[in-house]
This record gives structure tokens, sequence and C-alpha cells, in this order.
């Protein structure tokens, strides 16, 4: 939920596309594969909503593991907060 997502200072936050394997005939690897760029297309959208940013930016950002400090997700739109010890 937007203004509640927090993360400590020495987190470390990662995006990416979905990722899964198939196996079987030709066709329920067919099912398969769709299903996960369906997955990547629907992730990607629910990223860019919720962090700001935009779709092409997050398309390219979850190509591969993209890790972030906390401070660096806070500047994505990922967090909204970092707690800091009193």
């Amino acid at each position: 939920t937007k203004g509640k997502r927090s993360a400590l200072p020495n987190s470390r936050i990662m995006i990416h596309q979905p990722s899964g394997g198939a196996q079987g005939q030709a066709a329920e690897i067919e099912i398969a594969a769709k299903e996960i760029l369906n997955l990547r297309e629907l992730t990607n959208n629910i990223l860019a909503k919720h962090s700001g940013q935009p779709i092409e930016k997050v398309a390219r950002d979850v190509e591969r593991d993209f890790f972030m400090s906390a401070e660096e997700a806070k500047n994505y739109g990922l967090v909204d907060k970092i707690f800091v010890s009193k």
C-alpha cells in the first residue's frame, strides 16, 4: 500500500521478470510460454503503476535481476520510507 512501503537502511531490493520451466508436449510448452509472457506484462504494468516509472523503463530494468539499495528503491518509487535507528 502506497505510504506504507518501508525498508531498512541496509536492505537490498530486487525486481526481475517472471521465470519458470516448462516441459512436456509442444502444446503444453506453448501454453506455459504464453502464460509467462502474460504474467511478465501484468507484473511490469503493476510495477509501473505503483512506482510511477514509465513502463518502458520497468521493462528494461526487469530483463535481468535489478538490485537496488533502500535509497535507490525509494528514488525508484518502490519504497516510501527507510527506517533509521534512534
